[in-house]
């Protein structure tokens, strides 16, 4: 279950297609969080249930 929260973040920039960032801040404005924090939610979610055997080396 993905549960919103704050915690301390380091700055820094990527690119993003325009759809996705569309998608995010739909989102975040739903939920009343930040862009910044959706998307550090996002990943944090993702690498949390990552299976690292399914990653080809």
């Amino acid at each position: 279950m993905f549960t919103p929260k704050k915690t301390e973040k380091e700055v820094i920039s990527i690119r993003i297609d325009n759809k996705t960032l569309s998608k995010i801040d739909n989102l975040a404005a739903d939920i009343d969080i930040s862009r910044n924090e959706l998307i550090n939610q996002c990943i944090e979610f993702a690498l949390l249930n990552l299976d690292n055997n399914s990653i080809k080396k």
